[in-house]
């Protein structure tokens, strides 16, 4: 299957825990498993947090640098609970992509492994001529 991007809207509404279509799937897989999935969680958290920030900021009858120390650390906060649950906020975005509880872990931990044998690999380390 074919690996397309969502468009931007479509992204936004994934960010807030919204579905994409079944034909996103595989995009879906790769956001929740690529070298890079920490950084993609944390990025969508932050979507998820920004209409609360904007609103501390802009309704909340105090000083300013009152709100900006309150949406600052309302921030931190959310991102620090979201960190807690992100390998079980990333397997409900999976299976409701289609695919099986565990996927994304199991892809996870499968790259992780290759990528410490090829560290590892004598030919990696002293290069392919000297294995004589």
């Amino acid at each position: 299957m074919a690996r397309t991007r969502p468009s931007p809207l479509q992204w936004v509404w994934y960010a807030l825990g919204g579905g994409l279509p079944r034909e996103l799937s595989a995009w879906v897989l790769h956001d929740t498993t690529t070298r890079t999935w920490v950084w993609r969680h944390l990025a969508r958290a932050t979507v998820q947090l920004l209409p609360l920030m904007v609103l501390c900021l802009v309704a909340v009858p105090v000083p300013l640098a009152y709100r900006l120390s309150a949406a600052v650390g309302g921030l931190f906060l959310g991102l620090f609970f979201s960190l807690a649950f992100m390998t079980e906020t990333i397997e409900h975005r999976v299976a409701k992509a289609g695919y099986p509880s565990g996927t994304a872990g199991r892809l996870r931990a499968e790259r992780a492994e290759r990528e410490r044998v090829e560290r590892h690999s004598p030919y990696r380390r002293d290069g392919a001529g000297s294995f004589d």
